[in-house]
């Protein structure tokens, strides 16, 4: 079969890797004021970082909606047998659903996945998926039994250094932002089950706090797949992602360490200074 494997916005895949693959993109919406931005083509995480200082607002996000999602799976199965399309997490956004009421116009031809996740925890699934596609052995239908057993097996982390954006975003109390500025602490994030939430939580200055967090996440294990991991972040200074890229590489094997910077979707949540390392167990 010829396979297209898609993607939302959310996968926070690099320019590069989206060209490298061939991977297709729907954008998912940010909402400012009256205009509605479509996010890594109308929109970038600094234009909303600079939104909400000088506002003090911030954006919303939309999903996908059903009449995009037709268009899309029409375009590119005028070229392809059938496509493969991975979301953000349902417990996450609207986007599955949307997904697979279009997919209806298109019986047998679109396989929508719910990535149970989320930035490049979606990447991974992606990557696996286009190389699977590419050797041409398996079907759609295949590809996706696959990855939905495998997705289970990512590890989806992050480590925040502020908390103002989920604050404003009413996702965290004025008081507990309040309490982790006056101790210095930055929690880190988990993904389990499709949803998020507070893991262990670091103190002192974030580039320590990120390098405690790689350390606690990948030192002596022996249980973690070393073909790829991802290095997502939402703004650090690119001598900082070296030093991390160092630091991971002397924790584990792994074959690929890549970089990216997550989306105006993940951005515009956790704000700048974000920063997670994505892997698979074995």
């Amino acid at each position: 079969m010829n396979i297209k494997v898609s993607a939302d916005s959310t996968c926070d895949l690099s320019p590069e890797l989206i060209e490298s693959y061939g991977i297709g993109i729907t954008p998912l919406y940010i909402v400012r004021d009256e205009q509605t931005l479509r996010d890594g083509l109308d929109v970038k995480p600094a234009d909303l970082y600079r939104w909400f200082r000088e506002s003090g607002n911030l954006c919303r996000t939309a999903a996908v909606n059903v009449a995009d999602y037709i268009a899309f799976f029409s375009e590119q199965l005028k070229d392809h047998d059938a496509v493969i399309h991975f979301t953000i997490s349902s417990d996450m956004s609207g986007c599955y659903q949307n997904a697979c009421i279009a997919a209806r116009d298109f019986p047998g031809r679109v396989f929508p996945v719910d990535a149970r996740n989320l930035s490049t925890g979606i990447g991974h699934l992606v990557l696996d998926a286009a190389e699977m596609a590419g050797e041409g052995r398996l079907t759609a239908a295949e590809i996706v039994e696959i990855l939905e057993k495998k997705r289970e097996k990512l590890d989806v982390s992050f480590v925040l250094d502020t908390l103002e954006f989920l604050k404003a975003g009413g996702r965290c109390s004025a008081l507990a932002a309040f309490g982790a500025n006056l101790l210095s602490l930055k929690p880190s994030i988990e993904v389990k089950s499709g949803t998020m939430g507070v893991g262990k939580k670091y103190r002192g200055k974030i580039t320590a706090a990120y390098k405690q967090y790689i350390t606690d996440r990948l030192k002596d294990r022996d249980d973690i797949d070393t073909k790829r991991i991802f290095i997502t972040d939402s703004g650090i200074d690119e001598s900082v992602r070296q030093e991390l890229h160092a630091l991971v590489a002397s924790l584990q094997p792994f074959e690929e360490i890549l970089h990216t910077q997550a989306g105006c979707t993940v951005s515009q949540h956790c704000g700048p200074g974000c920063m997670g390392i994505l892997y698979y167990h074995k």
